[in-house]
């Protein structure tokens, strides 16, 4: 797909970007790195890079995030983008975490500043973050070592993640369906589904797509060519047909949208449940119920 030219962004906006921003710090950082030999440290031969994001553009700059450059310049840019307060933003999408997580998997984890945040919110985890750029891993990892935290960071597809079935108690995704195609992020949508625990919560931060359609213009200033189908895709239809429920949206300062979805218990596994639920302690004699715990769902460690 051609990526569009903006000249809003170009034009405009970007030189007063890089007003804001320290150039010359960025550029000494990103000298100081030798980018091929870290990035090998993650980069996974049988991950495929597919065609929509091979072809992005960050903000103009060609290659997107398979270019060092973009990856240095992300957290400078983005913090601008994401109005009122970045951290606000993300804290967000922390704060709508109603499971106690033992397992955490970030989808297109980028920089890791949510992935980080996860961690932080839920020291005891293990948290893992997922991107397609090894380059942005590099990035994520110095940042957690410079902050103390324990993090993996994996080279991988959140359309295929290769993890095995029911791994993680949550999974979130921040910023990343703005990014791709309507149809690459229904399949991401039933991979987390897949790759949820009965019981798991899967989170989506993103743009505000009522907001979206409604100032047209935004898609204009905003250079990503999925917006527009971004913002015509209804999240909550998506994560249905993934098989989520009890689904929530909610707008964070009506410029972003934060979407929750529970992985339900299944028949198999109520049948399953039965078997296992009660039996006959042969010390005792009493009847025990193992309740939802036996399936080894968060849910039993609900947050209030």
């Amino acid at each position: 797909m051609a990526v569009p030219q903006n000249p809003i962004w170009e034009n405009l906006l970007s030189p007063v970007v890089r007003l804001l921003i320290d150039e010359e710090g960025l550029e000494r950082y990103a000298l100081s790195i030798d980018w091929e030999k870290q990035s090998d440290r993650f980069r996974r031969a049988d991950v495929a890079i597919p065609y929509y994001y091979s072809n992005y553009k960050f903000r103009g700059m060609e290659g997107g995030y398979l270019n060092p450059k973009v990856v240095v310049s992300y957290d400078p840019i983005i913090q601008y983008l994401l109005p009122p307060n970045e951290t606000l933003v993300r804290q967000a999408l922390i704060d709508a975490i109603k499971v106690q997580p033992r397992r955490i998997l970030d989808l297109g984890c980028g920089t890791g500043s949510t992935t980080l945040m996860l961690k932080q919110a839920f020291p005891q985890a293990e948290v893992i973050g997922l991107d397609l750029s090894p380059y942005m891993l590099v990035r994520a990892e110095h940042k957690a070592t410079s902050t103390g935290l324990d993090i993996l960071w994996r080279h991988g597809n959140a359309e295929k993640t290769a993890f095995p079935n029911a791994s993680f108690d949550l999974v979130t995704a921040s910023l990343l369906f703005r990014e791709i195609p309507a149809a690459v992020s229904q399949a991401i949508l039933q991979e987390c589904f897949r790759l949820l625990v009965v019981g798991g919560q899967v989170l989506i931060l993103d743009g505000n797509q009522r907001g979206l359609r409604q100032l047209e213009w935004l898609n204009d200033v905003i250079e990503e060519p999925y917006l527009r189908e971004y913002a015509t895709l209804n999240v909550d239809e998506s994560m249905s047909k993934a098989g989520f429920e009890a689904l929530l949206s909610h707008d964070i300062w009506w410029l972003h949208q934060i979407t929750s979805g529970i992985k339900p218990i299944s028949k198999e596994d109520v049948t399953s449940q039965k078997k296992v639920r009660h039996y006959v302690s042969k010390s005792t004699d009493i009847t025990v119920d193992h309740d939802l715990e036996g399936l080894g769902s968060p849910a039993f460690g609900i947050r209030a």
